[in-house]
């Protein structure tokens, strides 16, 4: 999501650190005058003010990335769902810690290093996706640098303590703008020495139901793990501090940061269950949201995704739709990143030349192929349609979602990152009527493909005739064939 120009950030590698780690970010976010902190979907801290580098002198190994600073990104990984949801069986967490450990660098580029078998962190919103395979130690590697279109698989997998040199490799070399993997693959070996793997199988992505990923649940080693989750993403800073106490009081030695800007506690051991329900009803913590509520990725810090994310969660409660399995994002249309939601609703952007014309938002609603993001294919549902249409539109979603589940599917296998391109269309400034250059207009005779500016001169609006000088540009997104 876009990030407000008041937020910066807190880089936390692979989204895990200690408790002493995090008790220290929030008595320095508490020093500044801030009284809860934020999560971000790389899994990494927001504050909510503008605060420098020079602030955060007394920080020694965690990064802070100013408002509006660019450069620095939080490396993603799903060692928070190592040992509570599916894993590649060889994938432990200590795996994960020993690979994040190799990573003495912040990098400039935006990596994932993921477990295909898990559903909580996504696995394609990097520029460099690391994802493992069933060899033990090796890794899919999918790439999507800044400026490509596609996400491209490297021709080999990469051995697990490759995979920091290797991505800093990459890095270095996007000078020469390299345009396939093909390309980085000759210049990653002219320069570095690796135990790379042939690719004997394609990934193949298994489709799992989203997780439930809050309250107090039973590990296999009969120990306990603890999601928390705050529907406004504020996490109340004397809070967390106890909470880091009673962490460290329990010799817990991780405290992981999900996607969905939640915290999950790991290894809460059993004669210490009820001391920390105790201490979750002190402090008045709910842990019993619906998954209604869980399933939502919105922008930091943004009121208005957090009140229309309200109103249709209020809606569904009404009408008794289940959502189990899906997840839904909601979205400024401008941003450049990537979906990892099983529907998204994109805001669209105010028209510039109908400032004047009080208009209400409208929105576009897209799914993800097999309504699985990890496809990283979207298809456009419907487009500019009005806040009071959606509740209706995304419970048709959610029955045709039922409706094809457990059918015979495509595997996720992301060939194609985006099946939808922004595409030029002229809009009536009077009543709002459209022409694509795609479909002509057959009512005046215009063939389909004629360019707006090949229009004749005495072209009209085709609804109120308006001169075609008062029809606007306006770029929308459609699929592709």
């Amino acid at each position: 999501m876009i990030m407000r120009k008041n937020l910066s950030r807190i880089l936390i590698k692979g989204g895990v650190l200690s408790p002493a780690e995090l008790k220290h970010i929030v008595e320095l976010a508490e020093n500044l005058g801030l009284k809860t902190i934020s999560f971000g979907s790389r899994q990494d801290v927001i504050l909510s003010r503008n605060k420098g580098e020079q602030d955060f002198e007394e920080m020694n190994k965690i990064r802070i990335i100013p408002a509006g600073g660019g450069g620095n990104e939080n490396i993603v990984s799903s060692y928070v769902s190592a040992d509570i949801f599916h894993r590649t069986s060889w994938l432990t967490s200590n795996r994960y810690l020993y690979i994040l450990e190799q990573f003495n660098y912040p990098p400039n580029i935006k990596i994932n290093i993921t477990d295909p078998k898990q559903r909580l962190v996504p696995l394609y919103t990097g520029h460099l996706n690391f994802i493992a395979s069933e060899h033990e130690d090796y890794w899919y590697l999918y790439v999507r640098l800044p400026d490509w279109e596609d996400t491209e698989m490297y021709p080999v997998l990469i051995f697990s303590w490759d995979i920091a040199k290797t991505a800093r490799e990459i890095e270095n070399i996007l000078q020469e703008e390299p345009q396939t993997t093909g390309m980085i693959f000759d210049l990653v070996n002219d320069v570095l020495d690796t135990n790379n793997r042939t690719v004997e199988i394609p990934l193949e992505v298994p489709f799992h139901p989203f997780p439930y990923y809050e309250g107090m649940n039973r590990l296999e080693n009969d120990s306990y793990w603890l999601g928390l989750y705050w529907r406004n993403n504020k996490y109340d800073i004397e809070f967390l501090k106890a909470m880091c106490d009673l962490c460290a009081d329990c010799k817990i030695g991780k405290i992981s940061i999900t996607p969905w800007k939640s915290l999950i506690i790991k290894g809460i051991p059993v004669k210490l269950k009820l001391q920390w329900e105790k201490f979750l009803g002190k402090f008045g913590i709910n842990v019993r949201h619906s998954l209604l509520e869980l399933n939502w990725h919105l922008p930091v810090a943004n009121n208005e995704a957090l009140k229309l994310k309200k109103y249709l969660v209020s809606n569904f409660n009404k009408n008794d739709i289940s959502t189990y399995g899906l997840t839904f994002g909601i979205t400024d249309y401008v941003r450049k990143a990537y979906y990892f939601t099983s529907i998204v609703i994109e805001k669209n952007k105010p028209v510039p030349e109908l400032s004047g014309i009080k208009l209400g938002d409208t929105y576009n609603v897209l799914y993800a192929k097999n309504f699985n993001p990890n496809t990283h294919s979207y298809i456009a549902y419907v487009q500019e349609v009005d806040k009071v249409e959606l509740p209706g539109l995304l419970i048709e979603l959610s029955k045709m979602y039922f409706e094809q589940l457990g059918n015979e599917q495509e595997e996720a296998k992301p060939l194609k990152a985006k099946k939808l391109k922004p595409l030029e269309i002229y809009q009536c400034k009077d009543c709002l009527t459209i022409y694509d250059p795609a479909l002509g207009d057959t009512i005046q005779g215009i063939d389909p493909d004629t360019a707006f500016e090949d229009l004749p001169e005495d072209y009209v609006c085709q609804l109120c005739e308006a001169h075609k000088s008062y029809l606007t540009i306006k770029t929308v997104m459609k699929e592709l064939d």
